[in-house]
């Protein structure tokens, strides 16, 4: 059987503006975060976590999270999903 011929692929160039706007965007992405934001990304997903435990533990004895109660998960879960949608954007 006879082999195939192999075709040359040209390398592909974009167009000129392309690189121009893509380069811009790329240097105000890759700013690293503030020394801040990894304290408080940190903070929210320990202050979730104490908070469900406190609850667990002493909840009916604390007077405003026997008057929140079911409520109390989602403050906890809340806070530490906002911890963690926060570590998606750190860099």
């Amino acid at each position: 059987m006879p082999k195939s011929k192999v075709r040359k692929k040209s390398v592909y160039t974009p167009p000129e503006g392309v690189l121009q706007a893509r380069s811009g965007q790329a240097a105000a992405a890759a700013q690293p975060s503030p020394r801040w934001y990894v304290g408080l990304m940190v903070g929210l997903m320990l202050l979730g976590l104490l908070w469900i435990v406190v609850y667990y533990v002493a909840g009916d004895r604390i007077g405003f999270m026997v008057s929140l109660g079911a409520w109390n998960f989602a403050i906890g879960f809340g806070a530490m999903v906002a911890g963690l949608v926060m570590s998606m954007r750190w860099r």
